[in-house]
């Protein structure tokens, strides 16, 4: 079966569905700060970079891991293809794909889960997260780095069978409904929120705020959130805060590509200790040996103590919403310590 990666047919209408947004705003936004000229110029130069090495690092996932990975363990008997494990490797049949797309978003969760979660990818993962607006054009504002080794989660479906060429198809569907989530325009879907990963709950998603960190993960579902304890609500009362605690400060796409890695390898030079090293480089964004930063799970905790000490002053326990300012946290630096020392 000769199949093509539908996203070769979805960036033109990325295009035509950015412009399309930026004349809705300029329209309907009476700020008009939907957009940012240079931070959408900064934007599109990383996703045309993406699009210009995709297919090269296409040929390393497709060509060469998934069909290596299928062959070696769903070789031919007597013209059948046949899983290690004595079953006959899937098929082309229409509840295979819809199998086979099931798993491709537990394995899309997974993946973007510990984009957030390990440091060393979090480095090529903040490419996304690093604008402080929330548009369609932030949906092309993607890492160069996360090519090299997003295959390394997917690997495991040509493994039991399915065909690498479903895979990929499957993953191009992911891409596509990840792209259009990016626009505020979009409100809440009533039913279809119950199970759908939807516009608003991605708004959560590049929210800075400290509740809504390292939340709603999931591709097109949002079950495996909701299953790995990962799910936020769209909250209307909260006022979002888009982008990261500690952005590159630059339009310049090589800064952004990179400024991370280069914050490790200062961490990494700061000390002598090797399980130090190791924990700056695979430990979660924040942590630090002294709790001189935060890890996200430290500052919530933290903020749930504010947030009840803040609750009973006002004779409001369990009722009213408290947002903690994220400066705050970082000056406690005896808290710090402290939180660091109980983790």
């Amino acid at each position: 079966m000769d199949l093509t990666n539908p996203l070769v047919y979805g960036v033109p209408f990325f295009l035509v569905l950015i412009l399309l947004e930026i004349g809705y705003s300029k329209s309907h936004d009476e700020d008009q700060h939907l957009y940012d000229w240079k931070d959408l110029m900064a934007s599109s130069a990383m996703g045309l970079g993406a699009v210009i090495l995709e297919p090269l690092f296409k040929v390393i996932s497709a060509i060469v891991i998934f069909n290596l990975v299928y062959e070696v363990f769903n070789p031919e008997l007597e013209g059948v293809r046949t899983n290690i494990m004595g079953y006959q490797s899937f098929g082309w049949a229409w509840y295979v794909w819809l199998i086979c797309q099931l798993l491709d978003d537990f394995s899309y969760y997974w993946f973007h889960r510990l984009n957030h979660t390990v440091r060393f990818f979090w480095a090529a993962h903040i490419v996304h997260h690093s604008s402080h607006h929330f548009n369609l054009g932030t949906g092309i504002r993607n890492g160069w780095f996360t090519l090299l080794y997003k295959p390394l989660f997917y690997m495991w479906l040509p493994m039991i069978g399915f065909h690498p060429g479903m895979v990929v198809v499957c993953m191009g569907i992911e891409s596509l409904w990840q792209f259009q989530l990016h626009t505020q325009y979009i409100p809440k879907l009533g039913f279809l929120d119950k199970f759908l990963n939807t516009h608003t709950q991605h708004q959560v998603h590049h929210a800075q705020n400290l509740e809504y960190l390292d939340k709603n993960h999931g591709g097109y579902l949002n079950l495996f959130d909701k299953l790995f304890g990962t799910w936020a609500e769209y909250d209307e009362d909260i006022e979002i805060k888009y982008g990261v605690i500690h952005p590159p400060s630059s339009h310049n796409p090589v800064v952004i590509l990179t400024h991370e890695y280069k914050n490790i390898w200062n961490d990494v030079k700061s000390t002598d200790n090797w399980r130090n090293k190791f924990m700056y480089i695979f430990g979660p964004p924040g942590w630090s040996p002294d709790g001189s930063t935060l890890t996200v799970k430290q500052m919530q905790r933290l903020f749930k103590g504010e947030k009840k000490e803040a609750e009973a002053s006002n004779g409001q326990v369990g009722a009213g919403k408290v947002q903690l300012d994220l400066v705050s946290l970082h000056v406690k630096q005896d808290n710090n310590v402290q939180v660091a020392k109980n983790e």
